[in-house]
């Protein structure tokens, strides 16, 4: 396969923010996103996504759509997934570093008879997820399957 390239443009807008946006993504106000710096940190904002967040949001997303792709190739029949992700920062050596991403997948199925085979398509995901498998950080998965008239409602 040929190298493939993702573009994101960011800029500065005031105080610790900017405007995040890809020109690959219909780079338009409402398709951007909003950039700041966590209120953990000196002059952080709250309420807007970080690079933290996003770091987070890469693995998880990554989990998802690893999930969705081999989960169609085993002809895995679904009901829903669902990902619940947590990123630790940590300060080691003087340098603050994303140490670790929990992961909490659940996925939703019809028939108790496709459990086993969801856990095994979560596991293939995980361990075939091109995010994780870029950043040094760990990555912890704790799965669920449950069947959908099992299911707690959200």
């Amino acid at each position: 396969m040929d190298p493939h390239f993702y573009q994101v443009n960011i800029a500065w807008s005031r105080d610790r923010k900017g405007m995040m946006c890809s020109p690959e993504l219909n780079a338009s106000a409402d398709n951007c996103i909003e950039v700041a710096t966590p209120p953990e940190f000196p002059k952080g904002i709250p309420g807007i996504w970080s690079p933290e967040h996003l770091f987070t949001a890469a693995v998880s997303s990554c989990l998802m759509t690893t999930f969705l792709a081999i989960a169609e190739n085993s002809k895995l029949e679904f009901v829903s997934f669902q990902c619940g992700s947590k990123g630790k920062l940590e300060q080691r050596e003087g340098k603050f570093l994303m140490t670790e991403i929990q992961l909490f997948p659940v996925v939703t199925i019809r028939d108790e008879k496709d459990r086993e085979r969801a856990l095994r398509v979560l596991h293939k995901a995980e361990a075939n997820c091109l995010i994780s498998n870029s950043i040094k950080s760990t990555v912890v998965m704790t799965p669920e399957v449950v069947v959908s008239g099992n299911a707690v409602p959200a």
